[in-house]
């Protein structure tokens, strides 16, 4: 049996009484949404690192690492969080200065 040329790109939607509505493709909307989530994440590259941030990424590597290290090579949980730990204080300034940097080649792209 052939195939139908054109399948349907949005799903018929039917009532109780078995008639079928469909939807009314409204791409105007889509493309605001488009433009807006665009415009957000242009927002968002263009905004300067913080420390705040390097803080919040490095204590969620440090709590990985340590859950890793405890979990899977069967550490201390003594010393998995000293190790942790002192990977926290690593990852803050490794975090912050990577991000510094990719900020810094996006400014010097754009301009």
């Amino acid at each position: 049996m052939a195939l139908t040329p054109n399948k349907r790109k949005r799903k018929h939607r039917g009532t109780p009484a078995g008639t079928i509505e469909r939807r009314s493709g409204n791409s105007r909307v889509k493309k605001d949404a488009k433009q807006i989530s665009r415009e957000r994440r242009q927002e968002r590259m263009n905004r300067e690192p913080t420390w705040r941030g390097s803080i919040n990424r490095a204590a969620i590597a440090a709590a990985v690492f340590g859950v890793l290290l405890f979990a899977l090579f069967d550490n201390d949980p003594a010393r998995s969080a000293y190790l942790a730990l002192l990977m926290f204080f690593l990852y803050i300034p490794l975090g912050f200065l990577t991000d510094k940097a990719i900020y810094n080649f996006r400014q010097r792209r754009q301009s």
